[in-house]
């Protein structure tokens, strides 16, 4: 029950993540994730293996991104570019999903209590 309200508070937090895409999750485009560049293609996840250019953005394989004004910027976990070159910044997922793995990691840390 513990683990199902912990689940259901962290899925809470997490949303508003989201809100500035709309309410939908980008289907293509690039992101950070655990610290590994990968790319979206139709919703479906992989490790990306070359640099991509969207719409006069430059992003590169190791996190790099180069827009077409000229600004350099390195993404951060939970960073995406979508295929329009326009860089969301979701570092909320990133630290709540270190902070869920720190609390389960604790609980299994903590002993039972002897009877």
């Amino acid at each position: 029950m513990r683990k199902l309200i912990l689940m259901l508070v962290a899925a809470a937090l997490c949303a508003p993540a989201f809100a500035g895409m709309k309410g939908k999750m980008m289907k293509d485009g690039a992101m950070m994730k655990d610290g590994k560049m990968m790319m979206m293609k139709d919703g479906n996840m992989s490790a990306m293996d070359k640099d991509m250019e969207m719409n006069g953005t430059k992003v590169m394989m190791d996190g790099t991104v180069m827009m077409k004004d000229g600004k350099s910027m390195k993404m951060e976990e939970g960073d995406m570019v979508d295929m329009k070159g326009k860089m969301h910044h979701h570092k909320m997922m990133g630290k709540k999903k270190d902070m869920m793995k720190k609390e389960m990691g604790e609980k299994k840390m903590e002993k039972p209590a002897a009877h």
